[in-house]
């Protein structure tokens, strides 16, 4: 296998297209540089140089193995840098997991976050439900997760993003949007509802039945992702209890009213991670968006 500095000792011959010349530029006198080439060209199998005591000249292979090696030097220059970059965490690759309703509130601004704070690192991203998103932080499969709690906080490290409200959704003139108050447990108990599935959204399933008790009997369908809820109060089929993110959807046959609540902004959203961060684009990312202690 031919080496750098015999690479090196061909380029230079190439572009001197002099012993003398390219002995000179690499610092080193012409017998050594000669047995270089010689070695190259054994190793290749081809002739990639004519010379005589007037004049050197690339043969057609030379010119072609000129790309070739310019290339190859090329990258063994950048790879230690590259290296370098991808330990310090400027570089790399970042995998991120995320939520249906995450991505239309949160994820934007943070990916701009992250691309402006570490713009050389490559972001790999992946719509999972939080469920999928632990399984896949603890197996090394992800490095962050935006997500809902609980997490198992022996094993994960977390960051509140933001904390929303929950509304209803109702469709565009519907009598309840007419009240001109907050909506009641009083004021759903005729309507049909489309609730979150209790397995596939079980945060929400729960977070809805702690705020208002839910008629079961009321329930005509049972989905698992807030944009298909919108959408089926689009088509009149009931009315739904969304996060308020859900209202930067603008579909325009949904209204979004506020309900009765003795809790405050009770939707969270976190940035949780595997506290045993291998990834150093991860770790520098967290320390950029103050998720830990720098």
């Amino acid at each position: 296998m031919f080496t750098l500095d015999q690479l090196a000792g061909f380029v230079a011959v190439a572009e001197e297209l002099h012993f003398g010349r390219a002995a000179e530029r690499l610092n080193m006198t012409q017998p050594p540089l000669s047995r270089q080439i010689q070695k190259l060209e054994k190793t290749v199998g081809v002739e990639l140089l004519e010379r005589d005591n007037r004049k050197v000249q690339l043969t057609p292979a030379g010119r072609a193995f000129l790309d070739e090696a310019r290339r190859l030097m090329a990258l063994a220059e950048r790879a230690p840098v590259t290296a370098r970059r991808i330990a310090s965490g400027r570089s790399g690759l970042l995998r991120i997991g995320f939520t249906a309703a995450s991505g239309f509130s949160i994820l934007g601004p943070l990916l701009e976050e992250i691309a402006a704070a570490l713009p050389d690192v490559d972001i790999d991203l992946q719509e999972l439900v939080t469920g999928e998103q632990i399984e896949g932080l603890k197996t090394g499969e992800l490095d962050l997760g935006l997500a809902r709690p609980p997490f198992d906080q022996e094993v994960l490290d977390s960051h509140l993003l933001y904390r929303e409200a929950m509304v209803l959704a109702v469709p565009a003139g519907h009598p309840l949007a007419g009240l001109g108050r907050p909506v009641t447990e009083a004021d759903l108990k005729d309507e049909p509802l489309i609730m979150h599935s209790p397995t596939k959204a079980r945060y929400f399933y729960d977070l809805v039945v702690r705020m208002i008790p839910i008629q079961h009997a009321n329930v005509v369908h049972s989905v698992s992702q807030i944009l298909t809820m919108v959408f089926l109060v689009a088509a009149k089929r009931g009315v739904a209890f969304v996060p308020h993110s859900a209202t930067v959807l603008g579909v325009q046959a949904v209204q979004f009213l506020p309900l009765e609540s003795s809790v405050n902004d009770p939707v969270e959203l976190h940035a949780i991670w595997n506290r045993s961060i291998t990834n150093p684009a991860l770790s520098r990312v967290l320390q950029s968006l103050e998720f830990v202690e720098h």
